[in-house]
């Protein structure tokens, strides 16, 4: 049975002593931030796109496979002196390459915001160096000290995680997301939504294939260590976000000839975006939305329907997706539609209005109207910040907005 982990530590410590070119896409950064980068650092990087453009100003960001440090030092200059970098991987040599120029970063960045961890992108929450120091001091010698062990590992994951539930405001990668066994891919999505905070967003950039990687393929440690036999489908990648609870998924980039085509199958960069949501209450605040178009009509993750140019009701967290304002500030519903607040400000009170409701005219005149992704011509948001979408929208048969129930 192929050891993918083994196949690819070997590949990438290999690329940490000397660079491979066949372990990247080419990739354009903004040449103002690689400026501040060292060259042994941009010459050894190996990635398929640039997540860069997702980071905003005092976010934490966790960076998966972080190799040997780019990107986090491109992010440590864009989230300022109120944010942080964080980078997992668990390759030795590229971890050593990283931090080598911790210390000079630091001085050029005006400050120490970046660290480094080894562990597994499918295990967030454990440190594989608190592993090693523990089999240090604990060998397994025995059955009872191999449970002991086990108990250990899963103390460590609930009480002193690596990366904590809903630490990180960002979670990026860079072609690293296909180096994880497929048996382990559905754990490492599930990580990724555990670590984030509600309204935080993911910017992954990966290869994926046109259609399913042949089994024979699967078998091959090259193709595992360059990226090919572990590459999602393109649609599987989707749904597999889909399926641990992210929104508002997004094909950012989508590279126009394939990287490399391998047994008829063609292997191409893609960069997807989605934000988490979250599990605060239903309200409702008597906010409408309006689909701008082009398209008759649109369904959003939860099934609701937004017929082009209708005030369709919504709740609160809808309101804010939708708008892209609170937490999914530059979301992505901003810019689609227009957001139109009650008239006279209602005290909120739970969702119980049915699919399909319209908000009458006559509830909004006067009102403020939220347009081009978050910019308002009258009054500021609503109390609510811990936003997420559940209720709202629906179909075109619905009717007015019946008395809450």
């Amino acid at each position: 049975m192929l050891d993918v982990t083994q196949a690819v530590k070997a590949r990438y410590s290999a690329g940490a002593r000397e660079r491979q070119a066949a372990l990247c896409c080419p990739v354009h950064y903004d040449p103002g931030l690689l400026a501040l980068l060292p060259a042994e650092i941009l010459e050894k990087d190996y990635g398929c796109g640039d997540p860069t453009p997702f980071v905003r100003p005092g976010d934490t960001i966790l960076d998966l496979g972080s190799g040997g440090g780019k990107i986090c030092y491109l992010a440590a200059q864009l989230v300022g002196e109120q944010g942080r970098a964080i980078g997992v991987d668990m390759n030795d040599d590229m971890l050593a390459l990283a931090r080598r120029y911790q210390p000079e970063m630091a001085a050029r960045l005006g400050g120490d915001r970046v660290a480094f961890h080894k562990a597994r992108i499918e295990d967030l929450a454990l440190s594989l160096e608190a592993v090693a120091d523990y089999l240090r001091a604990h060998p397994i010698q025995d059955l009872d000290a191999y449970l002991a062990f086990q108990h250990w590992q899963a103390e460590e994951r609930a009480e002193r995680p690596l990366i904590a539930d809903a630490s990180v405001d960002l979670i990026v990668s860079n072609c690293v997301l296909n180096l994880v066994a497929d048996s382990e891919k559905g754990r490492m999505m599930a990580e990724l939504y555990r670590v984030l905070k509600p309204g935080g967003r993911i910017a992954l950039s990966d290869i994926c294939a046109d259609e399913a990687v042949p089994a024979a393929l699967k078998q091959d440690p090259a193709l595992w260590s360059c990226c090919i036999a572990g590459s999602f489908q393109e649609l599987e990648f989707l749904r597999a976000l889909e399926k641990v609870g992210f929104l508002g998924l997004r094909i950012h980039a989508w590279a126009a000839e394939p990287w490399q085509s391998v047994a008829g199958v063609e292997f191409r960069s893609l960069t997807v975006t989605a934000v988490k949501g979250a599990s605060s209450p239903c309200l409702d605040l008597g906010q409408a939305v309006v689909y701008r178009g082009p398209f008759r009509s649109v369904t959003d993750d939860e099934g609701h329907e937004y017929p082009r140019g209708e005030r369709m009701a919504v709740c609160e967290r809808t309101y804010r997706l939708l708008t892209g304002a609170g937490p999914y500030q530059g979301g992505p519903g901003g810019g689609e539609f227009i957001g139109i607040e009650p008239q006279t400000p209602a005290a909120p009170r739970p969702w119980c209005t049915p699919p399909g409701t319209r908000r009458p005219a006559a509830e909004t005149k006067a009102a403020a109207h939220r347009s081009d992704g978050g910019e308002c011509c009258g009054p500021s948001d609503g109390p609510n910040e811990d936003a997420a979408p559940c209720c709202g929208g629906g179909s075109p048969g619905g009717g007015e907005r019946p008395p809450c129930c």
